[in-house]
């Protein structure tokens, strides 16, 4: 019986370690730790990739390139290949497609939300903070080749975004929040005035009003047979940002899930009133809300800063026909709050992570091409594409950036409005600038991607549902929060996190052990236990 015993323990556990190691990521051999290099390697040459989004912009794809152009000149010995993408999903999919085979890019534009769900593969995203404090190649380091910003040239609240665990894991890139785009003209036609806080009521009670038809059928407000008064690009946003207003929860820290709540059933039901109506719509019900906006068919669109030169009349990127753009002033105000008072808006835009390679100097490569893009030209000429305030204290305070800030609405000598200084992009970069210190992030940890998708699922099901004639009460709510939470895992994100924290001080082959070492425990138990039973019956036939 022994003998029998000891061969399926064996068995077992080599059967379980061979298991565990081979689903981590399938990365049976993960890369160690990085560590600074003592020096760089001027006649070794680097390769390295750089996965980065653009806004269908040509403007963004030319700040690009010659930020790549600019830092080959200084750094020859470094090739950057860049990979665009139009859709931060699109990135986030990649890399996680490409952890397991060890593709990933060297540098990649993203959000803290996808880096920790990076960070569940071991050593897969470096740590920036040794790098950071270099005093050779770190920040404003003596052997960095251009004017590298200092830690405190850094917008703090921008920096402390990229915190995940207590560790630095990115670097800001840009930064933008959302607004909200108005059709001045029509808000007046209606009686209004646009206070320069909008609430709420203000936005649903106009829109309410801008329903009415006349004999025709056209509606009065624009005299057109469409008008979808209430657009809302990101819905995720919009139900985090009334959350965040109303003081009601949405995740703690502890990625502890609490957007489940009677504050969020109240806010649906406001939201249901509104779509019932057909007040308000969303980007996935009704497209693009700046189209409609540009139509004379919308009058209150929100949409990122980063998305501002695509609103308005003079707007330098339009998706419309010509001859179906309406002429009307565009208003830009924050997005709108419940309490005027106190101001809360989401702070968002695109940071830049590394992902660890086998040869250390690699890794210094990219960290030294990250800097770049914190240099001043990088993010002054970035910045003028679209919404966006560059990250930096000293280019925000720049001679050039204060100038450019200053010529909004410039037109040229034939009375045409010159692009880099289109209005609405440049109200819409002040907009955030005014507004640092009433801006917020949400948590992050593995899984708040997730929760993210779910906080604007809930929106987009109860606008779709209300419009299908669905019944919304408490059982559907009831029904809805238990759908959204078993599609998205939510009821087990806690879970997981807290399990992942109390092991991630083990190395991976501890904890390897420790699983193999347990389950085999288990099967030496059954078969003690199966083996007594046989014993017994043969003891007593």
């Amino acid at each position: 019986m022994k003998k029998r015993i000891l061969s399926l323990l064996v068995v077992l556990t080599t059967l379980v370690s061979t298991m565990a190691l081979t689903s981590c990521h399938g990365n049976v051999d993960p890369m160690p730790a990085f560590k600074v290099p003592d020096s760089f390697d001027d006649s070794k040459q680097y390769e390295i990739t750089f996965w980065a989004k653009h806004e269908s912009n040509n403007e963004q794809r030319e700040a690009y390139a010659n930020a790549i152009a600019g830092f080959q000149q200084l750094y020859p010995n470094i090739k950057v290949t860049i990979k665009e993408y139009t859709n931060y999903n699109n990135i986030y999919n990649d890399v996680i497609t490409n952890i397991s085979t060890k593709t990933t890019p060297n540098v990649c534009i993203t959000y803290p939300d996808h880096i920790a769900t990076y960070m569940t593969g071991e050593n897969v995203v470096v740590p920036l903070d040794e790098l950071m404090a270099d005093s050779r190649f770190g920040l404003g380091g003596s052997e960095v080749r251009f004017d590298s910003v200092s830690k405190g040239e850094i917008v703090p609240e921008f920096l402390e975004e990229c915190v995940i665990r207590g560790k630095y894991y990115a670097m800001p890139f840009m930064r933008s929040t959302e607004a909200l785009y108005i059709n001045k003209d029509l808000v007046e036609k209606l009686g209004y005035e646009i206070p320069d806080v909008v609430t709420w009521d203000f936005i649903f009670e106009v829109s309410n009003k801008a329903l009415k038809k006349d004999s025709s059928g056209n509606y009065k407000v624009n005299g057109q047979k469409t008008m979808i008064p209430f657009i809302y690009k990101s819905t995720d946003n919009m139900m985090i940002q009334m959350l965040k207003q109303l003081g009601a929860g949405y995740s703690t820290e502890n990625a502890e899930i609490e957007i489940f709540n009677e504050q969020t059933e109240q806010l649906l039901y406001m939201i249901s009133e509104n779509a019932k109506t057909r007040a308000f719509s969303t980007f996935k019900i009704s497209s693009y809300p700046g189209n409609y906006l540009n139509k004379g068919q919308c009058i209150f669109a929100v949409d990122s800063t980063a998305g501002a030169t695509w609103m308005g009349t003079d707007a330098p990127h339009i998706d419309i026909a010509e001859n179906a753009l309406v002429d009307f002033e565009t208003v830009v105000r924050p997005i709108p709050q419940f309490d005027v008072n106190n101001p809360q808006m989401i702070s968002q835009g695109p940071s830049v992570c590394i992902f660890n390679k086998e040869d250390p100097g690699e890794v210094l490569a990219s960290w030294l091409f990250v800097q770049y893009l914190l240099s001043d030209s990088v993010q002054i000429s970035y910045s003028q594409t679209e919404g966006y305030l560059p990250v930096t204290t000293s280019a925000q305070k720049s001679a050039e950036y204060v100038d450019y800030l200053s010529r909004a609405g410039e037109r040229d000598a034939n009375g045409n409005v010159v692009d880099l200084y289109y209005d609405v992009k440049i109200a819409a970069t002040k907009l955030l600038l005014d507004n640092i210190e009433n801006s917020f992030v949400t948590p992050v940890f593995n899984g708040s991607t997730s929760l993210r998708n779910a906080a604007g699922q809930l929106i987009e099901d109860v606008a779709m549902d209300t419009r299908r004639n669905k019944k919304i009460d408490e059982i559907y709510m009831e029904e809805l929060f238990s759908k959204i939470s078993s599609l998205y895992r939510l009821d087990q994100i806690s879970a997981g996190e807290m399990y992942k924290k109390k092991i991630t001080s083990l190395p991976v082959e501890s904890v390897v052990l420790l699983a193999s070492v347990g389950v085999a425990a288990i099967g030496l138990g059954t078969a003690v236990l199966v083996e007594k039973i046989r014993k017994k019956k043969r003891d007593n036939p």
